[in-house]
């Protein structure tokens, strides 16, 4: 029996040893084709390493397009969103995990129901309202449709019906208020629900892609996304180039993914066992 087990956790270490090369394998390949000349891209049989390495590749990325420009602009959207819906859900959470009042059940319901509407059926709507806003190329028709979302007020709510009750109540007994129990003592708690929800956040804000391209007509505006689109526009696309752009702007993710990685986790498995 032992010797069984340990066979069958070899072959599940092996199976997880193949899917991970098996997705980690074309980022690597990515990451060395952004130094290979057009000539070893064009070589034959494929080449995964570079014969001479060159940076040749960045350089001219950087100069197609305003990649720097574009991160900037792709930060500050993700920082003001990830604000806003970390306000917005941690009060609407608190309110539909903490207080009592008439048709709790079927408005939690209703948020929840949002989140089967694809943005895609959304964003036309969207579009004309900030239109008819004047506010089309700004930094505010960015953000605006994604200051709040279902799936962080799901998120949250989750793990303060973890917070025992009791918390609360020797909070209001020596005298914390409403608001001053939730910004001074659940959300300081809160802490990996949190770290989860601004690393979903950054990831989802930071890979957008059809609704910056529509409400921005400027370089000042654009975003990383739409930038990578603009390096592959040329009649002539440089697959050199374009795997070079992609290797910069997917850096920010892969890192804030790293460090976030284990609060990731403990945020989205946090209250799942407690509805």
């Amino acid at each position: 029996m032992r010797t069984h087990n340990r066979l069958t956790g070899a072959l599940f270490y092996l199976l997880k040893v193949l899917i991970a090369l098996a997705i980690i394998c074309p980022v690597l390949y990515a990451i060395s084709a952004s130094f290979m000349t057009n000539a070893d891209l064009a070589s034959w049989p494929p080449r995964f390493l570079p014969s001479a390495g060159t940076t040749n590749n960045y350089r001219m990325a950087l100069r197609s397009v305003p990649l720097f420009r574009f991160l900037l602009n792709s930060f500050i959207v993700c920082a003001i969103v990830i604000a806003a819906q970390v306000v917005t859900a941690s009060c609407t959470a608190y309110a539909f995990s903490f207080f009592e009042f008439k048709g709790r059940k079927i408005l939690f319901l209703v948020v929840l129901m949002t989140m089967m509407i694809p943005q895609d059926a959304t964003i036309i709507a969207n579009y004309l309202t900030i239109s008819k806003l004047h506010l089309t190329d700004t930094y505010t028709a960015l953000v605006l449709p994604y200051l709040t979302a279902a799936m962080g007020i799901f998120l949250m709510r989750q793990y303060y019906l973890t917070v025992p009750k009791e918390l609360k109540e020797a909070a209001t007994i020596d005298g914390c208020g409403y608001v001053r129990f939730l910004v001074n003592i659940l959300m300081p708690i809160s802490t990996p629900a949190i770290a989860s929800l601004c690393i979903y956040v950054f990831i989802q804000t930071y890979n957008q892609f059809l609704w910056p391209l529509l409400v921005t007509n400027t370089m000042d505006k654009r975003t990383v996304q739409v930038g990578m689109q603009m390096l592959q526009n040329s009649e002539a696309v440089e697959y050199g180039i374009v795997l070079a752009g992609a290797v910069m702007i997917l850096i920010p993710s892969v890192l804030v993914f790293i460090i976030g990685q284990k609060y990731l986790i403990k945020g989205m498995t946090a209250g799942a066992v407690k509805g």
